[in-house]
């Protein structure tokens, strides 16, 4: 579905720290080789437990992974929305993201200079709030000019036109108050006349709370990790507590050295397995699969989609033609040992075009020619 979500933060915080990790992650994925689409992009597998045990079920020859895309900008500065540094650049390039990731600096290293001279999560977000609300501003302000000469013109078009400039000078009294679109309260309808503007304080945000090691064992006492997770609060927002150093390292060793490093650092799995999830979820995404012996596949679709829009995700023939969908769970697949266990038990059923898909489920399409 080539969604994205773009990592934001200020200089020396451990943005790129994390997307190098992040990028490596990819590289080492023994189903899904990173892929570069540009400098600063990376394509990153979704770890699923779930496509692990049906792989080893089904021991098919190919194993897919649904994936999400990163894209890196350069740290922001106060000024970035006026180019200082090269923010105004950068940010340009993530207009098109679906959503945000900031990363907040949570360690003190004296040996890593902060651009602000201090360590302090509020300011650090503040600051970046503030250039990206700045960068709006400036958005909006042409749609206006634009949007007002065509509010004078005669019938429906000037109406349109009227309708959406009630919104801009709505999102424009707010921005010049540094408040973000998300936190403006805008209706679906409101949402809809401005989609096309592509508004950074606009996309849902997740937070990643950068550690230092020796802080991990102790993280939820941090009292810079605990400003981290006031903010997400604030927002309905989820924090990812990690440290992007040690995440970098894990992804340097060899696949096989990695549980026990992980183990020795008193982790379960990679912290970055929990930022990608967490993005995964906040873009409100869900997985279906395929299963066969020729490939276990996992496909992205939104929460909510139905059988035939889930079939377009993998060609756009399988969703005008759609006709059936046999549909199983995967714990009734793993429980029962095989495709045909599941049908024998009755387990396996028809669906049609009003199906709601489940996250989970395996799944076969009928479609027509």
């Amino acid at each position: 579905m080539g969604l994205s979500i773009g990592i934001v933060g200020l200089p020396n915080v451990g943005k790129s720290t994390l997307f190098n990790a992040l990028s490596n992650a990819g590289a080492l994925a023994a189903n899904y080789p990173f892929a570069t689409i540009e400098p600063n992009i990376g394509v990153v597998p979704v770890p699923d437990e779930r496509v692990d045990q049906i792989t080893a079920l089904i021991k098919p020859q190919k194993t897919i992974y649904t994936t999400l895309e990163f894209v890196d900008i350069a740290g922001l500065v106060r000024g970035a929305s006026k180019g200082e540094g090269l923010g105004n650049q950068f940010l340009a390039n993530i207009r098109q993201v679906d959503a945000v990731l900031y990363v907040l600096r949570c360690f003190v290293d004296d040996n890593i200079t902060h651009v602000e001279g201090s360590v302090n999560p509020q300011r650090d977000k503040d600051t970046v709030d503030t250039e990206l609300c700045l960068k709006d501003l400036e958005t909006v302000d042409k749609r206006r000019e634009k949007t007002q000469r065509t509010a004078k013109s005669p019938g429906k078009e000037g109406e349109v036109a009227k309708a959406e400039l009630a919104v801009l000078d709505k999102l424009k009294a707010k921005l010049d108050e540094l408040i973000p679109v998300r936190n403006h309260g805008l209706t679906p309808e409101e949402k809809e006349l401005i989609r096309e503007l592509f508004l950074l304080t606009d996309k849902p945000v997740l937070y990643v709370a950068n550690v230092a090691e020796s802080q991990l064992a102790n993280a939820d006492h941090e009292p810079l990790v605990k400003a981290a997770k006031e903010i997400a609060a604030k927002e309905g927002a989820e924090v990812v507590v990690l440290a992007a150093a040690l995440e970098a390292e894990i992804q340097q060793l060899p696949p096989e050295d990695r549980p026990s490093f992980l183990k020795d650092a008193g982790l379960t799995e990679p912290g970055l397995n929990k930022v990608v999830r967490a993005g995964y979820k906040l873009l409100g995404l869900q997985t279906y699969f395929t299963v066969g012996e020729k490939e276990v596949r996992a496909w992205t679709i939104r929460t909510g989609y139905k059988a035939p829009q889930a079939a377009g995700v993998i060609h756009t023939d399988f969703e005008k033609g759609f006709i059936k969908a046999e549909v199983m769970s995967w714990k009734d697949l793993l429980s029962l040992g095989s495709e045909a266990a599941v049908r024998d038990k009755g387990l396996l059923r028809m669906e049609g075009k009003e199906y709601v898909v489940q996250d989970g489920d395996c799944m076969h399409f009928r479609f027509a020619n």
